[in-house]
């Protein structure tokens, strides 16, 4: 059976493809020429299955969508504590170029905006980098979120940085606060590089679904920034990823998102999949008209809002049941679906209203995909009060989907893969 996704994406892109509204961003003069009929759209899972339709082998320049990624390399290599004090992550409220400094600290207000952005390039990589060593490590960095070597375009770079003055007096208000510790023209001249280099739609719908897989490239495998990274990451471009209309866009759209001026937009749904269009006519906000029509109607039809929570599923505890007769008796609650805090809560109440009957005891993952860390934390915390309590603890996981099984001070429990190695 052939997938009906491709056609899905097809007949969204038709349906959109009438709009001639916007323009292309004229105040750089590459981009200014840019095609504005182009049009595509790609959508890449969290396993790694791509779907693409359009002008899917256009290739363009990544621009502000480069800031996330960015943002994120920067976090995994300095820590949070040291991008912390040099950018905050409040919304603007304000244009993506906007002089948005905190009056008392001088710290740019997120690093979507530009400000922030251009202090996010300085510390990607080790401290004590040169130049030349950061910039290998953001190209090196972002060919890790998408996959394939990814490479600068010298004529967009050559056009950008030759109109780059409002950049400029970003970056000499970021050294005068002491945000930014070298030459503010090597900055920029940096951030403007990272920005040039080129990408296709079907590039950023794979680097949107390393982030919406935890980090984890889910094409090759590869982990290319931790999971708390994501996280702070995806947070901020809730928050701030679509600059002043970052509010809007999270109410209707409801994905975590990143647009460039090139026409390219992203967005990041945590645990399904990684969206990306591209059409270069952009509206007063500097983001992409049809690109944001596109993700409006993906919202609408695959119910994508990261709001919109799914009516509750089975019941975590699936089955209890006492299996062999006398001393061999051993009763097994077996356990179902991806077991997260609220699960875990449900067990630990099942068990305190409903104590083991015998003194063998069983808890079956046989059919639970995954556990979460805080779900594994009260399970064993649970486990080690039952043997507290006397009984003799079994966890059946042929799969070792509960990592480190060990229950602490006084807790004890006996791994099997079968039901039937308990009960013989």
């Amino acid at each position: 059976m052939r997938s009906p996704i491709p056609d899905y994406l097809a007949e969204a892109l038709s349906s959109v493809e009438a709009d001639q509204s916007g323009a292309t961003a004229d105040y750089i003069p590459e981009l200014a020429s840019a095609d504005p009929n182009r049009l595509a759209a790609a959508l890449c899972t969290e396993d790694g299955r791509l779907y693409s339709q359009g002008d899917v082998d256009a290739a363009f320049s990544i621009q502000s969508i480069s800031k996330p990624f960015v943002y994120a390399l920067a976090l995994a290599d300095r820590g949070f504590d040291e991008v912390l004090a040099k950018v905050s992550v409040e919304p603007s409220g304000d244009a993506f170029n906007d002089l948005s400094l905190e009056p008392e600290t001088g710290r740019p207000l997120n690093p979507m905006i530009n400000a922030g952005a251009i202090t996010t390039h300085t510390l990607a990589g080790p401290r004590g980098a040169t130049p030349q060593e950061r910039g290998d490590r953001i190209i090196d960095g972002l060919s890790a979120f998408a996959g394939r070597r990814l490479e600068v375009d010298d004529a967009v770079f050559s056009s950008e940085i030759s109109t780059a003055y409002r950049n400029r007096a970003l970056a000499n208000l970021l050294r005068a606060n002491d945000i930014i510790e070298e030459d503010p023209l090597v900055a920029v001249s940096g951030y403007t590089r990272q920005c040039s280099l080129l990408v296709t739609v079907e590039d950023l719908a794979l680097m949107a679904a390393t982030l919406a897989n935890r980090g984890v490239n889910p094409r090759t495998g590869r982990p290319v920034v931790p999971a708390a990274v994501v996280r702070q990451t995806l947070s901020v471009m809730a928050t701030c990823g679509m600059y002043d209309g970052a509010g809007d866009w999270m109410t209707r759209v409801g994905i975590p998102a990143k647009s460039g001026v090139a026409g390219g937009l992203i967005g990041a749904l945590p645990g399904q999949a990684g969206i990306a269009t591209f059409s270069p006519r952009l509206d007063v906000r500097g983001n992409s008209v049809r690109g944001v029509a596109l993700f409006e109607r993906f919202t609408s039809d695959m119910g994508m809002h990261l709001m919109e929570v799914p009516p509750p599923g089975p019941s975590v505890v699936r089955s209890r049941r006492v299996f062999g007769h006398g001393r061999l008796a051993v009763e097994v609650v077996s356990l179902q679906g991806s077991i997260r805090f609220a699960g875990a809560e449900r067990v630990l109440r099942d068990l305190e209203e409903t104590p083991p009957t015998q003194k063998r005891f069983a808890i079956s993952l046989i059919r639970v995909g995954s556990i979460g860390d805080v779900a594994r934390r009260m399970l064993l915390e649970a486990i080690a009060r039952l043997t507290l309590d006397g009984h003799d603890l079994y966890l059946i996981d042929p799969d070792g989907v509960l990592p480190d099984p060990d229950p602490g001070d006084g807790g004890r429990v006996t791994v099997v893969g079968r039901r039937e190695d308990i009960v013989g």
